[in-house]
């Protein structure tokens, strides 16, 4: 099976990034893309190497290593090996005094280094514009993603329940979930655009360990392996009849995540009054979804939601204490944050082939993090689901 990226992607990318460039920078004269996704976005494949895209000609893709792994991998036209950077400026030319970069993600030090053979003399952003470009899948990218969220509905849906023991570990059920979502598809790696935030799945935590506080810029929270690895599951936390399990794991193929969460409650049911806050999170979500249309404005979509809430039921909606983040959904892509996201601020029409990831989620002191969360593809009918239809609070009784 080739898994290739089709030239004829890659073309319209990068067709769409320059005329990106040339609507919001119109003095551009080079970018230059360096982080690993990005380069796969571009070329299709993922090296330590640099893109230069000059606006009067042809994109290069320079590749340290490896250019042989490089050439097999990618259709992109024009790839070329380098030892360092001074190959590439031997051949490029006149480098011009302005450079856009990916300021959100390139390290001062590589810059420095780069510098030394590119003598440009001021940095700008490039990030807008890839993201831009990036925010609206094509029919190509829709379909991983699809694969991606039929995965997830199978495993968090119809699997999970099976794996969950008495006296297991956060850490151990972690584990499980991670096995069984490699067996059936998932990339087994999940990349975050937010800078320095590994993460293995997502959280895995059961009851008061979903509001525990994490740096992670999510309304759930969870102990993970200790203070250096605050993230997976805990190994001492143990499953115990009553408890709400919470499960917020993001899944991908071929690069394209979906996120979901799910949750279950273990042997016993849960008071009316949380599984009633639950349903309304799930409303919310169906809510916005109804919204997902092209032309809707985001930070509208935000603020409909928030001024409708009650003040009980806003406190501690989409967090817990003083821990509450302010958005409701975001887009989902090669990273599971991407633009755009359904918050304040952001005002940017919402077009047609964007996938945005709705998580409505409030936390209850003593019991956890009760919502959901699916991913949905933006269509002039609203947003459709790719992640599966269950409500949550799944009742698990092995």
């Amino acid at each position: 099976m080739d898994r290739r990226v089709p030239l004829s992607e890659l073309q319209n990318r990068m067709r769409r990034f320059r005329d990106v460039m040339d609507k919001i920078n119109p003095d551009w004269r080079l970018a230059v893309i360096f982080s690993k996704v990005n380069q796969y976005y571009f070329t299709g494949t993922m090296q330590d190497g640099m893109i230069l895209i000059p606006r009067e000609r042809d994109a290069e893709y320079w590749v340290r290593r490896s250019y042989d792994r490089a050439v097999d991998e990618s259709f992109f036209p024009n790839i070329k090996p380098m030892n360092s950077f001074r190959d590439a400026a031997a051949e490029y030319g006149n480098v011009p005094p302005e450079i856009y970069l990916e300021t959100e993600i390139v390290p001062l030090a590589l810059i420095e280094r780069f510098k030394k053979y590119f003598p440009f003399e001021t940095v700008k952003p490039a990030d807008k514009a890839i993201n831009l470009v990036r925010a609206v899948k094509s029919g190509y990218e829709l379909e991983l993603m699809k694969k991606a969220g039929s995965i997830h509905r199978k495993v968090l849906e119809e699997k999970v329940p099976a794996i969950f023991e008495e006296g297991m570990s956060e850490a151990e059920l972690a584990l499980k979930l991670y096995l069984i979502m490699v067996e059936e598809g998932h990339d087994a790696t999940v990349r975050f655009g937010m800078f320095d935030t590994p993460m293995v799945m997502g959280h895995i935590a059961f009851g008061e360990s979903s509001v525990y506080p994490t740096f992670f810029d999510g309304p759930g929270g969870n102990y993970g392996m200790s203070p250096a690895v605050p993230s997976f599951g805990s190994r001492e936390r143990k499953l115990r009849t009553g408890d709400l399990v919470f499960i917020d794991a993001a899944c991908a193929v071929d690069g394209y995540h979906t996120d979901k969460t799910m949750t279950y409650m273990f042997r016993k049911t849960l008071p009316g009054n949380v599984i009633d806050i639950h349903k309304r999170c799930l409303e919310i979500q169906n809510e916005v979804a109804s919204m997902l249309k092209p032309g809707a404005i985001p930070a509208e979509i935000y603020k409909s939601v928030m001024n409708k809430l009650s003040p009980d039921f806003a406190d501690n909606f989409m967090g817990f204490g003083k821990r509450r983040v302010k958005f409701i959904g975001h887009g989902i892509g090669l990273n599971v944050d991407e633009y755009p996201v359904i918050a304040d601020g952001f005002y940017e029409p919402l077009q047609e082939g964007m996938v945005i990831a709705i998580e409505p989620k409030k936390g209850i002191e003593g019991v956890g993090m009760v919502g959901v969360e699916n991913t949905f593809i933006v269509t002039p009918a609203g947003g459709v689901c790719i992640t599966g239809e269950s409500p949550g609070l799944i009742p698990v009784q092995v």
